[in-house]
């Protein structure tokens, strides 16, 4: 079995700082981490490794420092590591992300599951995951909680969102999504550490996909969405009354009086 683990490096998100002259986040602000989902997602990939001596390979998209991120993964457990690296994919959004994405899986070839976080941190979109799916017209379940077994030709995960839950049976090829509920990752030895600093991390251009993507498929050109503007919210001041259980009459009449006022409710 293969299985591909997405990862992201994001900023550290309790330290950055918000540019609000660029209306921008300040990257520079911060140091930078594996995004926290993907590393669960890189811990159930390690579980399945540890059961059925599956291969794994971590992709990451993103600035040559990513392979910091990279090599943290092979230091959890991953196998081989690819990065992809190219001025043509700036300025991309989930979409564009996506299809690059899934250039580079049909690239590095022969996978059985492709298991990535939720989300990232830095975004909240949770878009990536499926959109790659649908890139590869595979299957895909999100926010998967609990693998209930894994088979050679197929798998039983079980999906919580919410108060929604299911379980459902797939066969492979797969993508699914990975909630925090799954695990709790296992910190690497410091052995495993320094082994990973030697590890080789591929690098893969557009060059390299470009049989499986087209040019303005990837980076800013494949974007039908950008972000204009971030703001932070402006701070309001609001008047609080407390009414005790003694004025719970009173209180009654005073906000009906204040909701009629304000014309949100009719006399």
């Amino acid at each position: 079995m293969h299985i591909i683990v997405l990862i992201k490096q994001v900023p550290e998100m309790d330290k950055v700082l918000f540019d609000s002259e660029k209306g921008r986040v300040d990257r520079k602000s911060a140091g930078v981490e594996v995004n926290p989902f993907d590393l669960n997602a890189l811990e159930t990939a390690v579980g399945i490794k540890e059961k059925t001596g599956a291969e794994i390979s971590v992709l990451s998209m993103g600035p040559s420092r990513a392979e910091e991120a990279l090599k943290e993964a092979v230091a959890r457990g991953a196998d081989n590591a690819y990065l992809l690296n190219d001025q043509q994919f700036a300025g991309a959004d989930t979409i564009a992300t996506s299809a690059s994405l899934a250039a580079a899986v049909e690239t590095i070839g022969d996978y059985d599951l492709i298991i990535a976080g939720e989300m990232s941190v830095d975004g909240d979109t949770a878009q990536v995951g499926p959109q790659t799916a649908e890139f590869l017209n595979i299957n895909h379940a999100a926010y998967v909680s609990e693998l209930i077994s894994v088979e050679e030709d197929e798998i039983e995960i079980k999906t919580s969102l919410w108060q929604a839950n299911y379980s459902k049976t797939f066969t492979y090829p797969l993508l699914i999504t990975v909630t925090k509920d799954i695990n709790t990752p296992r910190l690497p030895s410091f052995k495993d550490k320094m082994k990973a600093r030697k590890a080789e991390v591929k690098l893969l251009t557009f060059e390299d996909i470009k049989n499986k993507v087209k040019i303005d498929e990837v980076g800013f050109k494949g974007s039908p969405t950008w972000v204009d503007n971030i703001v932070v919210p402006e701070e309001i001041s609001r008047k609080t009354k407390v009414f005790t259980e003694e004025e719970k009459e009173s209180a009654y009449k005073k906000i009906k009086e204040l909701l009629i006022e304000k014309n949100l409710m009719e006399d």
